[in-house]
């Protein structure tokens, strides 16, 4: 998140504040109408990323929740694993289903990516 959002917020313009102030804004009103708006991509960009990763993640699960609760995660790696006589086709149903989250997650991100360099210029 670190690694995003740190060009995002360099890429506020000291210019932008400046106006604000001569306008007579407060700092609280620069955030909210100017900052947050502006950097408002980023954010949402790196919270799909953050998603993700930890939809993905199966050994923190797996480590957290053990076999008792059923995760996406853990039930694709049960049938990895050779749990596939109670129900063959899950373990294809469940990773065509990440496979599709993941898919809407990067294009999503990519979208507010797009959003959020129009600023930078």
């Amino acid at each position: 998140m670190v690694l995003i959002m740190a060009p995002a917020l360099d890429g506020l313009k000291r210019e932008w504040k400046e106006a604000c102030e001569n306008l007579g804004a407060t700092p609280q009103q620069y955030w909210r109408y100017v900052a947050l708006p502006i950097l408002m991509p980023s954010l949402l960009g790196t919270m799909i990323l953050l998603f993700g990763n930890a939809f993905g993640a199966y050994a923190t699960a797996y480590a957290f929740a053990g076999s008792f609760i059923n995760l996406v995660t853990i039930v694709i790696g049960g049938q990895i694993q050779g749990d596939v006589l109670f129900n063959p086709g899950l373990g294809n149903a469940l990773s065509l289903g990440m496979v599709v989250i993941m898919g809407l997650c990067m294009t999503g991100y990519s979208w507010l990516q797009r959003r959020a360099a129009r600023w930078s210029r």
